[in-house]
């Protein structure tokens, strides 16, 4: 891959330990970077909502790449709507800033789609991104991590601070959060087909009435994808990472008890909520300004997560 040659670049990956990040830093490693010379600040040592933290994180580094997120599903996003919106905003614009002052090289933030409006046109486009007010229950963590968009457009304005904003879709692989509390919809409905299998019961109850649709994009595909805009991309625009294709949340649900094997009932929980109604996003601009498409199908992620959760569902909490 030709672009910014990473064989001596000093990189920092923000949440580099987690489900994405492992696999970021799998795929740099992969590019040509030197794993001695990638830093994963981890949260026990570093807390990027403490702007001395993010100094001393971006201090002498030439990459910075930002996926550290607090995050989860409808359920997180309900309960803890606050912590959403100043934890991902207080590290973003501090780590940003940090970064400029520091005069790191290029910033890759790692963005969500969660910032777009509740009632996008579908497929979403990125110039959409500010046409209405995102789904209410994602709105605080939206929001939040939107307004680094906005930080990093006026950075690259008033002081040529090289920062680019990717929205990855839904993702989904091995090692992802399997935590009922916080997980998204793909570990939680794997989860809950393996109990209910464990425990021998014939139905299990999913939130919502199955008729948003949702995009999902394998973690590999996403790393490589995020790795290719840091090496290949410069410009301001935000740019979307994703398969543009859709699969109804029943859809889903099906498929997943196909490949689990489960025979059992579906209780849709309809006074829980839907969430956004639907998800997809045009993937053009990925594809003709780096060229990004995703390579694994959606059934073959699906076997290797759910092979995965499986092999380690007694290590979990």
């Amino acid at each position: 891959m030709a672009g910014l040659a990473l064989a001596d670049k000093r990189i920092v990956v923000t949440g580099g330990a987690g489900f994405l990040g492992r696999q970021v830093v799998a795929q740099l490693i992969e590019a040509g970077a030197n794993p001695d010379k990638i830093t994963v600040p981890r949260s026990k040592d570093c807390d990027l909502r403490q702007l001395s933290d993010c100094q001393r994180v971006v201090e002498n580094q030439d990459i910075i790449v930002h996926l550290a997120a607090h995050v989860g599903g409808i359920g997180l996003n309900r309960e803890k709507p606050a912590e959403l919106f100043y934890d991902n905003l207080m590290m973003g614009a501090q780590l940003i800033h940090s970064a400029y002052e520091a005069g790191v090289e290029k910033f890759t933030c790692v963005g969500t789609i969660c910032a777009y409006p509740k009632f996008t046109p579908v497929p979403f486009k990125e110039d959409d991104l500010w046409n209405g007010y995102p789904e209410e229950t994602n709105a605080p963590y939206g929001i939040a991590k939107k307004a680094l968009l906005v930080q990093l457009e006026a950075y690259r304005l008033q002081y040529g601070f090289n920062g680019i904003y990717l929205l990855p879709v839904n993702l989904y692989g091995p090692e992802d959060n399997f935590n009922p509390q916080s997980s998204h919809v793909i570990p939680a409905l794997i989860r809950k087909v393996h109990e209910a299998q464990q425990r021998g019961e014939k139905t299990i109850p999913v939130w919502g009435d199955g008729s948003p649709t949702r995009e999902f994009l394998y973690s590999t595909d996403a790393a490589r994808g995020i790795v290719m805009a840091t090496q290949l991309y410069d410009d301001p625009d935000p740019v979307n990472l994703g398969t543009n294709s859709e699969i109804s949340i029943r859809d889903l649900i099906e498929l997943i008890c196909k490949l689990m094997e489960f025979d059992g009932e579906i209780a849709w929980q309809r006074d829980k909520p839907n969430g956004q109604p639907r998800r997809c996003l045009d993937t053009q601009r990925a594809k003709e300004r780096f060229g990004f498409e995703a390579q694994v199908s959606f059934e073959e992620g699906l076997k290797n997560t759910i092979d995965w959760y499986r092999a380690n569902a007694d290590k979990i909490d």
